[in-house]
């Protein structure tokens, strides 16, 4: 089973969704788990996963992972080639690198990263980004590409940041 996270910050609260699908090329969800949080800090620039990993943990706890799920998170996983880590880095490190965690980003972190990824996808001359630790970057690039949808954004990952904002 593969799972996509996203979160978005209202006000006081976080709304975060988790999209469940079987295989990179579904066209449609399993399950959609959600969870409203009190937003515990603010916005930290360098330091996003401070303020998104406890709502992704938080919701985490509803799911029953099992070997061989695979994990997405809207963002990055590696920030560059001195080991720096993002979001998806600091959630793999706290699943005891036990699951994959994809990050796939919509916009581009300036720092090298050998392990990043550029994604065209559709006729879109803007690219997704995309990270990983636990699996193949280039193995999962293929996988992306061929996500259902003809867009930019895969479908099921754009119904996801469309959830998120409900």
């Amino acid at each position: 089973m593969i799972y996509a996270f996203d979160t978005y910050y209202y006000e006081d609260y976080a709304n975060t969704v988790c999209i469940a699908f079987e295989d990179w090329s579904s066209e449609r969800e399993v399950e959609i788990f959600t969870e409203q949080t009190p937003i515990n800090s603010g916005y930290e620039s360098g330091a996003f996963y401070k303020r998104e990993l406890p709502c992704i943990l938080s919701l985490l706890t509803k799911i029953v992972l099992k070997p061989g799920d695979i994990i997405i998170v809207d963002g990055y996983v590696t920030l560059d080639n001195e080991g720096k880590i993002g979001l998806g880095g600091h959630l793999y490190e706290m699943l005891k690198e036990e699951y994959p965690v994809v990050g796939i980003a919509k916009n581009e972190f300036t720092t090298p990263d050998s392990q990043r990824r550029s994604i065209i996808r559709g006729e879109s001359k803007t690219p997704l980004f995309l990270t990983a630790k636990g699996i193949d970057v280039n193995e999962v690039k293929l996988k992306v590409e061929q996500m259902h949808g003809a867009y930019r954004i895969p479908t099921l990952l754009k119904k996801l940041d469309q959830l998120s904002r409900e």
